[in-house]
């Protein structure tokens, strides 16, 4: 990889985790595409069908602990926001991008556990191949005669790249309703981080959204692997946090301002472990509201919406029926478009059908402003 993400993680019970991978990969992987499996025993070559790759994963992964595949597919916005140039399977909007698919087992993580940054991410990763190829930096999007804005193309970017991160997650986390996935997570670094301090979370029972505080707490406070403490039960994570000194605390914001921004108190820029027990302790249904509250966009955001959903309405009149202004090529990868993301990060609290929940925020910012908005609302922050 050119760039450290966008990289997804997920974690399930071991003996569902070949399964995992062959429900993702199934989900991912574009008919006809490109396909490839690789063991650790130098075991490798293309395949041509998924149940080829993952039955050559079923035979090796036991015994090598660890097993790779990679696969073509095509973003979801490529589809959605295809203009009439661009259609059809060698037009550059619709061209596929490579994706690789890791799990590991256990014994596999613990044999690497003092290796530094060749520990497995996992139990299950998913990365594509080139981060440019996901993020779509340079797009066309019709502008009429209306103005220009850096503010603007911002946000028209996180609504785009929000459709491709949250299709990924899903695909890798949720892919068929099994329900194998107990939590999983995004991340814009080469490691899984605490899950406050990453772009995006996966819960499959929304009722658990304390977790990805207790993990965080966890993690950062006892310094223990993501992929061998995400998924464990919730009982077992309160008890590690109660086994913390009273007033023990764990550093988490980098930057107050954005926090002091959404009216979040001082105490925002770190964790207390009694915050995480009374999070733990609350009902979910007043976190899961809490959150939603947190999430709304403040002015900034807001003054740039109109203007942004006036382009995306005229971008998807052009990818339907061909009808619109005419388009110019955007780039969105410049310091004022990030920094305008940075100090107006967007959230999204999703609620899904399955009974689990997404959080989510563009891949150059973190979730901790949401969940520190949301524990001051409830008066849980100390």
């Amino acid at each position: 990889m050119s760039d450290p993400g966008p990289r997804f993680y997920a974690w399930c019970d071991e003996a569902s985790r070949v399964d995992a991978l062959a429900a993702a990969l199934s989900a991912l992987a574009l008919p006809g595409g490109y396909l490839h499996a690789r063991m650790e025993c130098d075991v490798e070559r293309d395949v041509s069908s998924t149940e080829e790759a993952i039955a050559m994963v079923r035979a090796h992964y036991p015994y090598e602990g660890v097993a790779d595949v990679g696969c073509s597919t095509v973003l979801p916005t490529s589809r959605r926001f295809a203009l009439p140039g661009q259609r059809g399977p060698d037009a550059l909007a619709m061209r596929s991008i490579l994706v690789g698919l890791k799990c590991f087992t256990e014994a596999y993580e613990r044999r690497w556990s003092l290796c530094g940054p060749h520990e497995p991410q996992g139990p299950l990763e998913m990365y594509p191949d080139n981060a440019m190829h996901f993020f779509g930096f340079i797009t066309e999007l019709p502008w009429g005669r209306g103005p220009r804005s850096f503010e603007v193309e911002a946000e028209l970017a996180w609504h785009i790249l929000q459709i491709d991160l949250e299709d990924f997650l899903l695909r890798l986390c949720e892919p068929d309703g099994s329900g194998r996935v107990r939590t999983g997570g995004c991340t814009n670094a080469w490691f899984w981080h605490a899950p406050v301090t990453t772009c995006a979370t996966y819960n499959a029972d929304a009722r658990e959204i304390a977790r990805d505080l207790a993990v965080s707490w966890v993690h950062l406070h006892d310094q223990d692997a993501m992929s061998r403490i995400a998924g464990i039960p919730l009982d077992l994570l309160r008890a590690r946090v109660e086994a913390a000194p009273r007033g023990a605390r764990v550093a988490i914001a980098s930057s107050l301002s954005r926090l002091a921004r959404r009216g979040v108190c001082a105490r925002g820029w770190s964790l207390s472990r009694e915050t995480v027990l009374k999070a733990l302790a609350a009902p979910p249904s007043a976190l899961l509201d809490a959150l939603e509250a947190s999430a709304r966009p403040d002015d900034a955001w807001r003054a740039a919406a109109p203007r942004a959903a006036e382009i995306l309405e005229w971008t998807r009149r052009l990818a339907e029926a061909g009808d619109g202004p005419p388009t110019w090529p955007v780039d969105i990868d410049t310091y004022r478009h990030f920094r305008f993301l940075k100090k107006h990060p967007p959230f999204l609290v999703r609620r899904l059908a399955s009974g689990g929940v997404v959080l989510a925020t563009h891949p150059y910012c973190s979730l901790w402003p949401l969940w520190a908005g949301a524990l001051d609302a409830l008066g849980l922050m100390c």
